[in-house]
């Protein structure tokens, strides 16, 4: 061969020395991977000797081969038929160093050991050949001649071998990773370095050793089943989470464990290897991260949940609803007393002694309150006397003094209170409690209520993580109680202001059914700038107002009142019904204006109306105040109603047996445009007509124009539209509106607001409906006297007749005394007629009617005059006097109360002394 062998230059003492060593260090290592075997029991398949490729065969005396394995027929690549009777040398050893391995196989013959390597012809070797280490022995045939026992291992196998043991021992000694080897019989053979410095012992004591020798008795257990597993299945597993402690540390400790199954070189199963690696920190961190997560939930959760709605208690629920039990097991909410009553002052005492009470309690653990961290009852002053009944739900109570309550409330810190036995227990009622958050509310530096948290055991202890998210949590619901205070105590505010502005109840008038209804278009203001008056006027008239400001809200609101206190100003001047309107559109010009000048309100009024900019050219027409308004007169002695528009939607009118019809009032330009005189119109009305007044709000919405609404409004008033058709759905409502109108104002009221689209919350809606009953003929005197002065004594004798017929007599006296000074001054101060008229109503009311145009004043006469005590003496004893002008002239009138038998009113002779 012209390629010299490797080993060939090595000397042969050395290449067999070599040889010999590494194999006994395989056999010796190979030893060492499984437990001895029982004597002469057959090995599977699979040994050392299946990976070195161990061959035999045998020289005869005349050193030729006389026998052949079939492992040397594998190794040498030479059948029995075509090695047996051959010279090895020959065979096997190339030609230029065929001589020296003749005298070594003499030598062999010669009864001599050698041990060397020796190259052969190997076709499947790189190079066409290959060098085995040939162990020779030398023996003897039955016949005593001589012959050589050899043994050939392929040295490429061998170095094979070699290499995959430094490599699996570099592996299995250096690997940061905690290895370890259990055998068959599932009991360690073999751990590294890191292993053992991971679990606490040494390498060497785990030799023998079970599962049940490292880990607790069920982690054992769990251990020992997933070996057995992988060794009978042969499948992997992977990240088996395992939990236990290691000498002199009695911290838990968590590993993840891989195990797979180990085979030989035929496949036979030899042991379970595993990986063991201390998951310790990374589960702290996937705890605390999870936590985190979970925090986070938590707060997204309570930023939905908490503060949907205005109501204290509401939202004291809402924050348990996210902490129980997601956060906690049981919690409950506190809240001064002061802040529930809507008490100005701060809700809570310097040193959190003031009254709580608890609003909400949730438990996941029981149906019930329980005592926990506020075991005090109300009325237990002695820190240590405190009965530990549980507070109910609605109870008033306080903390003692030295409590980890009242601690937290005073230091507006939160605090961690500990179960039974560890620290601060006194206050713990429940032995089943771990530890209890106390977090004081805090809303704007201010302490609102306080929260408590608690878990029971079996649960983690709160810790700093869990107390930040507690107070978290407290605050953002504190916050919401906060605003729903702040919005409760502005409500209320807005709601008197509201209610003040409007007529309590179903107010009275003369001649007149009145009923009523307001509603809000914002549920969550109820304020708004719609208005409804009822004005009593002399001689039992009525004035009836209805009005909407433009716009929402309170502002809305207050200029309503401004409006409103306006319009009963104006009516007590008896002016007319346009003149009323003319002097409120001058009123209301003026409100938006800086000053209280009229130009700035009118020019942005006049724009606004016509859907422009303002004076200036800017938009920001906020300041304006525009308003619609209809106000009516109604007469009852007359049974005539005088009419004048604002803007307004026109009044509604039925009369007895005929339609709805929609009055034709002149409309008229808005109050605050200016410059705009107003007209009216006067109209009959029968007695049991229907008169209906209203906002825009109850007939227009985005769902219908105005002409929509009007008209429902009317089929509403109306129902003989369907009364031809009562088997339709409209004329079952025609039926119903029938006899809704037949019925009370009332019921009136409810049918128009059921039938109409009144909960759009659009606008606000302000009905007022008037069913006229006039004065009858009997309950009315009226006569024309001469301007002369027997027309006196006429005028008394004239009123004492009247109520003697009307059953008065206890008013004659004081009536007749009245009457004569009135027809007296018409006939001093006035012209022309004098007219006298008594009206019987719910009070008495005389009028005296002249032509003079000068209204009388009432003055304080001097002790010296003999005269000007006329209507000082009809101030006296009368209920209210006043004078007003007519067309014609003007009327002077007095009102008294009808006796009731309680009282007799004032003394004539007491007011006539009084006057000097």
């Amino acid at each position: 061969m012209s390629e010299k062998p490797a080993g060939a230059d090595m000397p042969e003492e050395a290449v067999g020395s070599q040889m010999s060593s590494m194999s006994s260090s395989l056999v010796l290592s190979g030893s060492s991977l499984s437990s001895t075997p029982p004597v002469w029991q057959s090995s599977s398949p699979g040994s050392i000797y299946d990976y070195i490729r161990v061959a035999s065969f045998s020289l005869g005396p005349d050193g030729r081969i006389a026998q052949w394995s079939r492992r040397a027929t594998e190794l040498l690549g030479l059948t029995a038929e075509q090695a047996i009777g051959r010279d090895p040398v020959e065979a096997f050893v190339p030609p230029e160093l065929r001589e020296a391995s003749r005298r070594r196989v003499a030598d062999i013959l010669d009864g001599r050991e050698w041990t060397g390597l020796v190259p052969y012809h190997n076709p499947q070797a790189p190079h066409g050949h290959g060098i085995a280490e040939v162990y020779v022995m030398p023996s003897e045939t039955e016949h005593g001649e001589r012959s050589a026992l050899c043994i050939a291992v392929d040295v490429t196998a061998l170095r094979g071998l070699e290499t995959d043991l430094a490599a699996s021992q570099a592996v299995f000694g250096q690997s940061p990773l905690g290895f370890f080897l259990f055998g068959t019989d599932l009991r360690m053979l073999r751990v590294n370095e890191r292993f053992a410095t991971v679990f606490g012992r040494p390498a060497e004591a785990y030799r023998g050793a079970s599962a049940y020798d490292l880990l607790p008795r069920g982690e054992a257990d769990r251990l020992a089943a997933a070996l057995r597993q992988v060794l009978d299945s042969g499948q992997a597993l992977t990240d088996m989470p395992i939990v236990g402690t290691v000498p002199g540390n009695p911290e838990r400790r968590r590993w993840s464990v891989s195990l797979y199954r180990l085979h030989s070189g035929s496949g036979r199963p030899i042991g379970v290897a595993g990986l063991a690696t201390d998951v310790t920190g990374r589960r702290r961190a996937e705890q605390e991260a999870a936590g985190v997560r979970r925090n986070l939930a938590l707060l997204n959760e309570a930023g939905a949940r908490i503060g949907t709605s205005l109501d204290l208690e509401t939202t004291a629920r809402e924050l348990l609803d996210v902490a129980v039990p997601q956060f906690c097991d049981l919690a409950s909410v506190d809240l001064y007393q002061g802040l529930l009553s809507g008490d100005e002052t701060p809700p809570g005492l310097a040193d959190g002694s003031a009254e709580l009470r608890r609003v909400a309690f949730a438990s996941a653990v029981s149906d019930g309150p329980v005592a926990f961290g506020d075991s005090y009852r109300a009325g237990g002053d002695d820190d240590a006397g405190g009965a530990t009944k549980p507070i109910q739900v609605g109870e008033v109570h306080r903390y003692p003094f030295n409590s980890s309550c009242a601690v937290a409330l005073r230091t507006a810190r939160a605090r961690v209170v500990p179960g039974p036995g560890g620290g601060e227990s006194l206050e713990l009622g429940s032995t089943m409690l771990q530890s209890t958050l106390v977090v004081p509310m805090v809303a704007r530096d201010t302490v609102v209520g306080l929260a408590q948290f608690s878990r029971t055991k079996g649960s983690e202890p709160f810790g700093e993580r869990d107390t930040a998210l507690a107070v978290e949590l407290a605050a953002r619901a504190a916050v919401s109680i906060d605003n729903a205070r702040l919005y409760r105590r502005e409500h209320e505010r807005a709601l008197i202001l509201q209610r003040s502005l409007l007529p309590p109840g179903d107010p009275e008038a003369a001649g007149l059914d009145i009923a009523c209804r307001y509603l809000p278009g914002n549920a969550a203001t109820e304020v708004g700038g719609d208005w409804f008056d009822v004005i009593e006027l002399p001689g039992h008239r009525t004035a009836l107002v209805v009005g909407d400001v433009m716009g929402r809200g309170l502002r809305a609101a207050v200029a309503m009142g401004e409006l409103r206190t306006a319009v009963r100003t104006l009516a007590l001047l008896d002016l007319e019904p346009a003149e009323v309107l003319s002097a409120l559109d001058e009123i209301a010009s003026g409100l938006g204006a800086p000053g209280g000048s009229h130009a700035g309100g009118r020019a942005g009024s006049r724009a606004l109306a016509r859907g422009g900019k303002a004076a200036d050219g800017s938009s920001d027409l906020s300041e304006v105040y525009l308003a619609t308004c209809v106000y009516a007169v109604y007469d009852p002695v007359t049974r005539r109603c005088t009419f004048a528009n604002a803007g307004h939607p026109p009044p509604v009118l039925v009369e007895p047996g005929e339609p709805a019809l929609l009055m034709e009032v002149p409309p008229g330009m808005p109050l605050g445009v200016g410059g705009e005189p107003f007209e009216e119109i006067e109209v009959e009305l029968p007695d049991g007509a229907l008169l209906a007044l209203y906002t825009d709000g109850l007939v227009e919405s985005r769902d219908h124009t105005l002409d929509e609404g009007l008209q429902a409004l009317r089929a509403a008033l109306d129902p003989q539209e369907t009364a031809d058709t009562p088997d339709t759905p409209a004329g079952a409502a025609g039926a119903a509106g029938r006899k809704a109108v037949a019925g009370s104002l009332e019921d009136v009221c409810d049918h128009v607001l059921s039938t109409l689209d009144t909960h759009h919350g659009e606008d606000d809606i302000a009905l007022l409906m008037a069913r006229v009953q006039g004065l009858s003929a009997d309950s009315v005197g009226d006569w024309q006297l001469p301007s002369e002065p027997k027309s006196v004594g006429r005028a008394r004798e004239l009123a004492r007749a009247q109520l003697e017929s009307w059953g008065m007599d206890e008013l004659a006296d004081t009536t007749e005394l009245l009457v004569s000074e009135l027809v007296t001054n018409a006939l001093r101060y006035g012209e022309g007629e004098i007219r006298l008229r008594l009206l019987l109503d719910r009070t008495l009311v005389c009028e005296v009617w002249d032509g003079g145009l000068v209204q009388p004043r009432r003055r304080r006469a001097r002790d010296t005059d003999e005269g000007g005590r006329g209507l000082q003496l009809v101030g006296l004893l009368s209920a209210g006097w006043g004078s007003r002008r007519t067309p014609h002239g003007k009327t002077v009138w007095f009102e008294l109360p009808l006796p009731d038998g309680s009282s007799s009113g004032p003394d004539s002779v007491e007011a006539l002394l009084s006057m000097w």
